[in-house]
């Protein structure tokens, strides 16, 4: 898949699609592409910020997410503080997911932060999976490892499926043309964990029919997903972008997107 920038009433939009001869309209089969709905609201580039008013907003945003990870160099902050602190870091996060282009160090600093303020978990779920079949949609952006020593964007097309309403899970690598990768499964939600478990494994390989092979015991498909599965545990959650730190202990954010079949 190609990933192309256009600018749509003021907002970025990225389009990913599979390349195909253009010339022969009839011998095209339908591709499966994800079209990046990307953050409602316009923001400069981190490069290249003029405007001072916004960098002093960053700086102070990075300044509170150093003190959440350096807590003792700083003085506590407020509520009102913490909140700032948010929103400021969830702007980061948009326009990273926007451009690419904020630094590694600056993302992980703002998701550290997010994880910290403990957001309420009231909706996620209902933003995160929908309110009917299939779901929503989301596409991998980010990703550390451990405490966050380390993180970066991820490098292909990734994308979840997360249907609230039939508790299914589904989770994909799209390769273009080359084929695809695809787990489904079920998935249980608890206040603000979303455990799962995979029941197929699908392969899909050039214009061949997808392969599907079955995972796991029979026993396993009765069974609500627990502690001892697989789990996410989503500390921010909106419209637009989503974040959650998976078993392994690194954290990530999504960025919605819808799935289109051309």
């Amino acid at each position: 898949m190609i990933c192309t920038h256009q600018l749509n009433h003021g907002f970025g939009l990225c389009k990913l699609f599979s390349l195909h001869n253009h010339h022969h309209h009839h011998h095209h089969k339908k591709q499966e592409q994800y079209l990046f709905l990307p953050p409602r609201i316009t923001f400069h580039n981190l490069g290249t910020l003029k405007n001072r008013h916004t960098y002093n907003n960053l700086s102070k945003t990075l300044t509170q997410a150093r003190a959440v990870l350096n807590p003792d160099q700083f003085t506590t902050t407020s509520p009102l503080q913490q909140q700032q602190g948010v929103e400021e870091s969830v702007r980061v996060l948009k326009n990273a997911a926007k451009t690419r282009k904020v630094a590694a160090d600056e993302v992980s600093a703002a998701l550290s932060l997010i994880k910290k303020a403990k957001v309420d978990p009231t909706h996620f779920f209902s933003i995160l999976g929908g309110t009917e079949s299939p779901g929503r949609t989301w596409m991998l952006i980010f990703t550390t490892q451990g405490r966050l020593e380390r993180g970066s964007y991820f490098p292909v097309t990734a994308v979840q499926r997360f249907d609230a309403a039939a508790k299914r899970i589904e989770n994909g690598v799209y390769l273009g043309p080359i084929g695809s990768l695809t787990f489904e499964g079920r998935l249980s939600w608890t206040t603000r964990i979303l455990a799962f478990v995979f029941e197929y494994l699908r392969i899909k390989i050039g214009p061949f029919d997808p392969l599907q092979i079955r995972l796991g015991k029979n026993s396993d498909n009765e069974r609500e997903p627990g502690n001892n599965d697989p789990f996410f545990i989503w500390f921010y959650v909106d419209e637009e972008i989503a974040v959650a730190q998976g078993r392994g202990g690194g954290i990530a954010f999504w960025c919605r997107c819808r799935r289109v079949i051309t």
